[in-house]
């Protein structure tokens, strides 16, 4: 017999879910300004720009938080800030000469990846129902997405982002706590700018031309970047790496609905049908974490004396 879990994690866990949704409708929204951007701007000064706006943003919200971090908890911070930043690198660039759809598909491969590279990796346990929501969100996102797939060098670098990608969500899964989302959210910034600085510098750092540049580009620093790290390393305190990844694998759903509502495309049988199936995909893991609480967030804070052990 199961023990139902306290409700105050029962809420968390369901805030948590609430949370990465909207995380992943910013990041669906963001498709077709990124593209539009690095078009003008190269991927890595508009990355180091884009999160240096976040850290400066963040640091000046939560900078008790983020100085409170031992000295364990701020290399973990860089660590989940050097993988963030080597995904994103390798998804801008690759979306230069990729198509949207195609670099959705293959970003949203992270969702196999995920529970692959945690059994592999980290021994973790992953239900059966998990293993088949992963590949039908997988699914969905190629019948939304693709009309044709040949993999060139853009493609390789963009599913080489989905692995690095993957490897981050366990690692928010594995060490982002409730009490130190906000201080490991700062610190990730701060490195993802400082790496993407580093490989704008031997150009000369670019900035957007136009206003409307400028206003995409503060868009998605401050919500898609601030925002989005700040809910992400919050959510995953509270949610299997497994669970969060099935759960992301609506932005491109996200995605194509903004590109109906704004981008003049049209509503089709296969948007209709992937999107349907990474619905179904989503439910039938949320409905498998309600019936078996042990899946329904993953593991509380550490013991107060785990939390501040120095190395």
């Amino acid at each position: 017999m199961s023990i139902s879990p306290p409700p105050a994690t029962d809420r968390r866990a369901r805030l948590a879910v609430l949370l990465l949704l909207a995380v992943t409708a910013v990041w669906g929204s963001t498709f077709f300004l990124i593209r539009d951007l690095v078009d003008h701007v190269p991927s890595a000064d508009f990355l180091a720009v884009r999160f240096g706006i976040a850290a400066v943003l963040m640091f000046g919200l939560f900078h008790r938080q983020t100085l409170a971090l031992t000295r364990r908890e701020a290399l973990l911070g860089a660590g989940l800030g050097l993988l963030y930043a080597a995904a994103q690198l390798l998804q801008t660039v690759g979306l230069e000469t990729t198509a949207a759809s195609v670099s959705g598909f293959l970003t949203g491969t992270y969702i196999v990846l995920t529970p692959v590279l945690g059994a592999l990796l980290l021994r973790d346990h992953v239900p059966p129902v998990a293993w088949g929501a992963s590949v039908l969100a997988t699914v969905g996102i190629g019948v939304l997405s693709l009309q044709g797939l040949a993999m060139g060098f853009g493609e390789a670098l963009t599913l080489g982002s989905a692995a690095v990608y993957a490897l981050h969500i366990l690692a928010l899964g594995r060490w982002s706590t409730g009490s130190t989302a906000l201080g490991l959210s700062t610190v990730q910034a701060g490195v993802i700018a400082v790496t993407c600085s580093v490989g704008a510098l031997p150009g000369g750092l670019a900035l957007p031309a136009t206003g409307g540049q400028w206003t995409s580009l503060v868009y998605m620093a401050v919500v898609a970047g601030a925002g989005a790290l700040l809910a992400q390393t919050w959510a995953q305190a509270h949610l299997t790496a497994t669970r969060a990844a099935i759960v992301m694998a609506m932005e491109p759903v996200f995605a194509a609905v903004f590109a109906v509502l704004f981008g003049n495309e049209s509503v089709t049988l296969r948007l209709l049908l992937g999107g349907g199936l990474v619905l179904v995909a989503m439910y039938l893991v949320e409905l498998r974490s309600g019936s078996h609480p042990d899946d329904a967030s993953a593991l509380e804070d550490p013991p107060v004396e785990i939390l501040h052990h120095d190395v």
